[in-house]
């Protein structure tokens, strides 16, 4: 099995949840979104981040503004419509549901007894 394709198939996982996170604090540049999942220490490259904006756009999840810019090309800031803050507030429910059950699972060999380590006999 290999590890990356797991770990990259989670992260895409959350994607979306995390760029909507972002976007519905208030208008988003993407380049700003970038910015803040690596600060969070989520890698994403606008390569991907452009095409989910855009399917989100398309599903009228976002809409966008474009802004003039004193250097360079005008710039498109995102914002969530209502219909797309309806989708943030049921993916955050199953967010909350799963990272719960998520660390319930995990954190349960934690209540377990420690073993004495027996192979020093001295």
């Amino acid at each position: 099995m290999n590890i990356e394709n797991t770990q990259s198939q989670m992260r895409k996982g959350i994607l979306e949840f995390c760029i909507l996170s972002i976007i519905r604090r208030g208008e988003a540049y993407p380049s700003d979104i970038v910015d803040e999942m690596r600060e969070a220490g989520l890698q994403i490259l606008e390569g991907t981040l452009y095409p989910l904006l855009t399917r989100l756009k398309n599903a009228e999840m976002l809409t966008y503004r474009w802004v003039e810019s004193n250097s360079g090309p005008p710039r498109k800031y995102f914002s969530l419509t209502d219909k797309g803050m309806t989708f943030y507030k049921e993916l955050e429910t199953t967010w909350n549901e799963l990272a719960n059950g998520v660390n319930k699972l995990t954190n349960k060999n934690e209540s377990l007894p420690t073993v004495p380590d027996t192979t020093n006999t001295n």
